[in-house]
């Protein structure tokens, strides 16, 4: 079994790694940060807004049971990829829409998948997510590895996590595992 990865960033990286620990074929999410130019940064460096990065997961999953571009449907369904620097009430650029690519296979899906999405007008403003290719990824503080499990009662998890893991799972409910 050959094992890839994936990386997004589309807002709070507690979101994500709720969402994408629940598809099946998908073997382990971590929280990190990726895209910026700060090596080794710290979640209150990255909150600032000044290193460059934003809160991303790094998806290990199996292509045998789930493609590339399955994990971008239920990307591009979970965050709103129209708006820069911003998810809801979460704003600055570690909350940026971004793809960080492994490979010109995943680059050519992950731009395709966007122009589809743009001529299909699945979204009503343009779409603002990044592509770029992934050059460092730094794994978040321990804390944040399965934040929303940990902390469900948590006033930003029933808020905003919750909901949205809950829409997810009535979409996508035969890729759960």
């Amino acid at each position: 079994m050959q094992l890839q990865t994936a990386v997004f960033g589309g807002g709070c990286f507690w979101c994500l790694e709720a969402v994408f620990a629940q598809l099946k074929g998908v073997k382990e999410v971590v929280p990190g940060y990726s895209g910026g130019h700060q090596a080794n940064p710290t979640y209150k460096q990255v909150c600032g807004g000044k290193t460059g990065h934003a809160e991303v997961v790094k998806i290990t999953f199996d292509p045998q049971l789930i493609g590339y571009r399955q994990l971008l449907e239920v990307f591009f369904f979970i965050h709103d990829p129209t708006t820069p620097n911003r998810q809801g009430n979460d704003i600055g650029p570690q909350y940026r829409s971004i793809i960080l690519t492994q490979g010109l296979e995943q680059k050519e899906a992950a731009l395709h998948f966007i122009k589809q999405m743009q001529q299909e007008k699945i979204f009503s403003s343009p779409i603002v997510t990044q592509v770029l290719s992934l050059e460092k990824f730094y794994p978040a503080e321990d804390y944040h590895v399965d934040y929303f499990t940990q902390n469900s009662g948590q006033p930003y998890c029933q808020m905003v996590v919750k909901p949205k893991l809950d829409h997810f799972r009535q979409k996508f409910a035969a890729l759960l595992s």
